[in-house]
This record gives C-alpha cells, sequence and structure tokens, in this order.
C-alpha cells in the first residue's frame, strides 16, 4: 500500500521529480481553469439563464456570504483567492470515485503548498487593508513583547493547515484501502461515500480557516 502519489515517480533528474502528485495537481488546475472559461462564456445577464449558471450563482454566493459572515465586509476582494482554495479542494477530494486516483491533497507536499498559499496571503491582504505600517504594528500590539509569539504563530498556524489537511484525507484513503483487502465489496462503497463527503468537509474548513486568518490580519482598519 502507498502511502503517499508522491512515491509514483514518472521521470526524475537528480533532484528534481515528476511524480504523480504534480501530475494530477497540474491537471486538476487545468480542469478548473478550462471549467471556468466554458461556464463564463456562458454566462447571460437575462432573466432565463441555464441550470450551470444558476449552480454557478448558488456556489458563488454561497462562497460570498461565508466569507462576509467570518467578518470580511468586501467579499469581491477575497472571493477570487478564498473560492480557488475551496473549489481546488473540494474537486481533488471529490475525484476520488475515479478508478486509479489518488488526491494530490493526500500528499504532505500539496498540502505543505496550500498552506504556504494561505501564509502569504494573509500579510499581502492585511497591508492592503491597513498599509504596510498598520499591518507591522499588528506584530507588537499590545506590547513589542508580543513579537516572537506572533511570528511563531504565524508559522504554527501554516504547519496545522497543512498537516490537518493532509491527515484527514491520507488517513481516509489508509482506512479505505485496508477495507478493501479485509471486507466484502458493499462496505469499502460505504466508506468510500463516506469519504467523499469528508472531502467536502475538508475543502469548507480549510477556506474558513483561511478566511479566518485573512479577516484577523484586515480587521484593524474597521476596528
Amino acid at each position: 500500500m502507498r502511502l503517499s502519489s508522491d512515491e509514483v515517480i514518472f521521470w526524475q533528474h537528480g533532484f528534481f521529480k515528476l511524480n504523480e502528485t504534480i501530475i494530477t495537481t497540474w491537471a486538476l488546475m487545468l480542469v478548473l481553469v478550462l471549467g471556468a472559461k466554458w461556464i463564463t462564456s456562458r454566462l447571460s445577464p437575462g432573466i432565463h439563464i441555464s441550470r450551470w449558471q444558476s449552480t454557478l450563482e448558488i456556489i458563488v454566493s454561497g462562497i460570498r456570504k461565508q466569507i462576509q459572515e467570518v467578518g470580511l465586509q468586501r467579499p469581491e476582494v477575497y472571493i477570487g483567492f478564498i473560492g480557488t482554495l475551496f473549489l481546488f479542494i473540494a474537486l481533488s477530494n471529490l475525484c476520488t470515485i475515479l478508478p486509479y486516483y489518488e488526491p494530490p491533497t493526500g500528499s504532505l507536499s500539496t498540502t505543505a503548498a496550500l498552506a504556504i498559499c494561505v501564509c502569504i496571503a494573509v500579510p499581502l491582504f492585511g497591508i492592503a487593508e491597513q498599509g504596510i505600517g498598520g499591518y507591522l504594528k499588528t506584530y507588537i500590539k499590545p506590547t513589542p513583547l508580543m513579537l516572537p509569539f506572533h511570528v511563531i504563530s504565524e508559522i504554527s498556524r501554516t504547519l496545522a493547515l497543512a498537516i490537518r489537511l493532509f491527515g484527514n484525507i491520507m488517513s481516509g484513503s489508509i482506512i479505505l484501502g485496508i477495507l478493501l483487502t479485509i471486507t466484502p465489496f458493499i462496505f469499502p462503497v460505504v466508506m468510500s461515500a463516506l469519504g467523499l463527503l469528508t472531502g467536502m468537509v475538508q475543502a469548507y474548513i480549510f477556506s474558513i480557516l483561511a478566511t479566518v486568518y485573512i479577516a484577523a490580519a484586515s480587521s484593524e482598519r474597521s476596528e
């Protein structure tokens, strides 16, 4: 049993490797880009809209509402980043219904990359809202003695984001693999369906946590 799709290597030259995780990740990104291009090219401003547009509007409205409820009063500024995080993780986990597919979110390299994206986005959005001086002041509030603790907090929450998503997805895949070897076919199918639900929940949790961190970094101006 493989612990991660990182173990499947298609090409290697010295330190550089092309493994299944990289290929799957780029394939999912390509699907998202082409899907977004196809869907948005068929949008209609009229009263009568297609089912695809109706579904898209429901998804976008739901993401906007969640962002606003967390505390960000201008969800249109953040929906591109947070919405993309949610859709990528959700699609990655939903595709587990495909044969021979292993989600890239079951690899620590992918979840670490997603967490680093959040780690970079938090100060960028914070600086955009408060200015660089206003954002940096948050590291020394209420006293300069808090500076090292704020830095440690930034690092620890990035690690927590990466490990939480990786652990939940990988553990589900391992449990399913074990059940396939020791039980009949029906029970693993049920567990697989439960895994799809868990994957969607993990996509939601990751996106909400990213939103909370961005909201915390951007809240000083509104105060």
